[in-house]
């Protein structure tokens, strides 16, 4: 039998769709092999203020296609702070919890490296949208989410056709342009703006008289709301631009992006995710983050996750310069 008796499990950052998925796999994966799971709510806040619930195979019933997460979500000032990372202590000391799975972001990595400081063990899920977690192809929300967009850009560009206009389509990505790239090579946009790579407005220009001049009757940027400059002031600067082939303008998606049921893939990752940081609480792993690389469950360091950061992918950035065209 496993030494683990009593887990804790929490959403932390922006809401990804899938936590749900995930939470459901860890409860229903912990009561398998007899390990008792508590839920805490609001993320590291509500570990502060001791704000938990008991989690069963009931609680966890009928949520797998829910967006958003049950345990709710949050970002912690105080908890960043020394004192407040006893308090934190203290309370996972009172809960009799033996271990801790988090699932989030970057901000709920790095307080998973406090929490291991510590000497608590904790494995970490990783779940945004940006997709901009180190050690994992993939973090649950992002597939959504990425569809979520592409639709978006999809209906965009029945209209922009039918009006002869150049649309700029904000989506999220504040350090990290996973989100815009792939999107703008799903959607066939003739432009991408991302954090990794300045941006420049008479660039722009000329991209959008070569396009008119091939017969486009449209013209769609993707822009991260990361990149420098940003879409907005972008597109006002065309707009003072005398006799611009496109009329202008600016939609951005904001946090539709998070929210709604998660899509097949997600909920299979999210899955598989719970379950094996689990799995590998109960063989005595910690210090880890559970992802998924070329299909498989790979395990990285959380020293790693909060160490390194993600790259941009140069193939697929080469790609959409070719298929713009």
């Amino acid at each position: 039998m496993s030494q683990i008796r009593k887990i804790g499990v929490l959403t932390s950052g922006g809401d990804a769709p899938g936590m749900n998925a995930a939470i459901r796999a860890v409860v229903r994966t912990a009561l398998s092999q007899d390990i008792e799971v508590v839920g805490v709510r609001r993320g590291y806040s509500g570990l502060l203020e001791r704000d938990y619930i008991t989690l069963t195979a009931r609680t966890v019933g009928g949520i797998i296609q829910r967006g958003g997460t049950i345990l709710e979500s949050g970002r912690s000032a105080n908890f960043r702070s020394e004192e407040g990372t006893r308090a934190a202590l203290s309370c996972l000391d009172d809960l009799s919890l033996d271990a801790l799975v988090v699932i989030g972001g970057d901000g709920t990595m790095r307080g998973a490296a406090a929490l291991l400081a510590q000497g608590i063990a904790v494995v970490g899920i990783p779940a945004t949208i940006d997709n901009d977690i180190y050690g994992t192809e993939m973090g649950i929300g992002v597939d959504t989410a990425l569809n979520t967009a592409l639709d978006a850009i999809d209906r965009i560009k029945d209209t922009a056709s039918s009006h002869h206009r150049a649309f700029f389509v904000e989506v999220m990505g504040r350090d990290c342009g996973y989100l815009a790239l792939m999107a703008a090579v799903a959607g066939g946009a003739e432009a991408i703006m991302i954090p990794e790579v300045p941006s420049d407005a008479q660039d722009l220009v000329a991209e959008m008289s070569r396009a008119h001049g091939l017969g486009k009757s449209h013209f769609i940027v993707v822009a991260a709301e990361g990149a420098r400059p940003r879409a907005a002031e972008v597109a006002e600067q065309l707009r003072a631009i005398p006799k611009q082939n496109y009329e202008i303008r600016l939609t951005t998606l904001g946090y539709v992006q998070r929210g709604g049921s998660p899509t097949a893939f997600d909920r299979l990752l999210a899955t598989r995710l719970g379950a094996a940081a689990v799995e590998q609480l109960a063989a005595g792993g910690s210090g880890i983050m559970v992802g998924m690389n070329h299909g498989s469950i790979g395990l990285t360091p959380i020293a790693d996750v909060v160490g390194n950061k993600k790259p941009l992918d140069e193939q697929m950035w080469r790609l959409a310069q070719i298929l713009a065209v």
